[in-house]
């Protein structure tokens, strides 16, 4: 979360001392998820067989040693390669994180610590603007990549010192299961964020996919239990979640381009103006675990989107920081609800020996959601953006508003960034909308408790 955000604040930065292309901004921040997003299915199982802990720490060795060869990247290739090597490590660790807690804790501890682990993704959240918007202040570029050295240190030690080691030692690997799922992910998601027509991506995605199915469904020790998309809740929460994932995953992208080119932030400055949705997000997860015990998943997931598209409406009808800071509060609040009750929903359908590829499964659902998020509501911001710049401008101006500023159309992409900004925002909220109506759709209700009959009274 710390590198995800401090990514976005750096993009002004990367653009001008990189000389990073708007293309190159896109793979940069694509690269990772490409990798991400096409092991983690792997990773989570192969957890489950030889240890949640060890990958863990592998996965983190892996992201701290990338980090290091992204700082000292000097061309936006070599930036590329050492994201896409994160995308590894990361897929490494990420589905050991829930897994964890899903074998560690009891049932009646388990909301909570996952409603704790998704604090501290928003504590990421909050020192990633913070301290990386400080290095950029003062400091190139790359230092902001310095800062997931220490972090993957500490968290090495921590591991080993603090986790107990969990696995599932009567699993088996599914080799077929491995090499078909890395290979139509991988395709999918290079589809996606690709942007355009492409049959042999397709053609592969489609193929390698449907086999997997076909496989897993006879496997007798399935990599995937295909069975799980039975159970309401698990579908549910996962689409609830993917949808979810589309309508956010490109706002903070276009919320930091906002604050520093249209409202003139410096990087520190428009870190610490993105507090508010973190903090906010950061106390209602506590609430919305506390609000677990007696609300059902249902309809806190349904209550928390609806919540979110309303802080999305804010950011669509308004301008400027305060109403902004008004809608970062509401999504702050809303998503703090929908969380905790939507991970819950998930990893509680999952058997326990399955808790890596379960992990494994959520994580792949909000990158999924978030690539098609960046790839396809970003060509459509980029078409907004390209269709509000005047006419007479040159047509280099309008790729971009970093191009535009650096050709000097400073006042013309400003308004046009505000206009896509607002058609963005607009198809965030719909989003949203969307995943609540498919929340109460699809997720079951509680079932109603059975209230022991009044005794007949006694014949006189």
């Amino acid at each position: 979360m710390v590198d995800n955000t401090v990514l976005n604040l750096a993009i002004p930065k990367l653009i001008k001392d990189l000389g990073a292309s708007p293309g190159d901004i896109q793979w940069i921040i694509d690269a990772y998820v490409l990798a991400f997003a096409g092991l983690l299915l792997t990773a989570g199982s192969l957890s489950d067989r030889f240890g949640r802990r060890r990958f863990l720490i592998i996965g983190l060795v892996f992201f701290g040693g990338a980090s290091l060869l992204a700082v000292l990247s000097t061309e936006p290739w070599q930036l590329i390669g050492s994201r896409a090597l994160m995308g590894v490590g990361g897929s490494l660790l990420m589905p050991s994180t829930l897994s964890i807690l899903m074998t560690v804790f009891d049932e009646s501890e388990r909301r909570k610590a996952m409603a704790a682990w998704s604090a501290v993704a928003m504590v990421g959240v909050i020192a990633g603007p913070t301290l990386g918007g400080f290095l950029l202040d003062h400091y190139w570029w790359g230092s902001v990549f310095l800062l997931n050295i220490p972090i993957a240190a500490v968290a090495v030690v921590a591991a080993v010192t603090l986790m107990p080691e969990t696995r599932s030692p009567g699993r088996r690997i599914d080799p077929l299961g491995v090499l078909l799922s890395i290979v139509g992910l991988t395709a999918a998601v290079y589809v996606i964020i690709e942007r355009e027509w492409n049959p042999v991506g397709i053609t592969i995605a489609v193929v390698f996919l449907g086999a997997f199915v076909i496989w897993e469904r006879r496997s007798a020790h399935p990599m995937l239990p295909l069975e799980l998309f039975r159970n309401r809740n698990f579908s549910g929460a996962s689409f609830s979640i993917l949808l979810m994932s589309f309508g956010a995953g490109a706002v903070m992208l276009m919320l930091t381009q906002y604050l520093q080119f249209v409202l003139g932030y410096g990087p520190m400055q428009a870190g610490l103006a993105l507090l508010p949705y973190a903090i906010a997000a950061a106390v209602f997860n506590g609430l919305g675990a506390a609000l677990g015990q007696k609300v059902s998943n249902r309809a806190l997931i349904a209550s928390g989107l609806v919540v979110m598209a309303g802080g999305f409406v804010v950011l669509a009808t308004t301008a400027g920081y305060v109403p902004l800071l008004v809608g970062l509060l509401v999504m702050g609040v809303g998503g703090g609800l929908a969380g905790p009750a939507a991970y819950a929903s998930l990893m509680g359908a999952i058997p326990i020996e399955h808790a890596g590829v379960g992990s494994a499964l959520n994580d792949t659902v909000q990158q999924v959601g978030m690539a098609m998020s960046i790839a396809i509501l970003g060509s459509v911001l980029a078409g907004v953006f390209t269709s509000s710049m005047p006419s007479d401008v040159p047509e280099a101006a309008k790729e971009s508003i970093g191009s535009a500023f650096q050709l000097g159309f400073v006042e013309p992409a400003r308004s046009a960034f505000t206009d896509a900004m607002h058609f963005g925002s607009w198809v965030g909220g719909a989003f949203c909308v969307a995943a609540a109506l498919l929340a109460l759709a699809v997720l079951r209700p509680p079932a109603p408790v059975d209230t022991p009959a009044e005794p007949a009274p006694a014949s006189p």
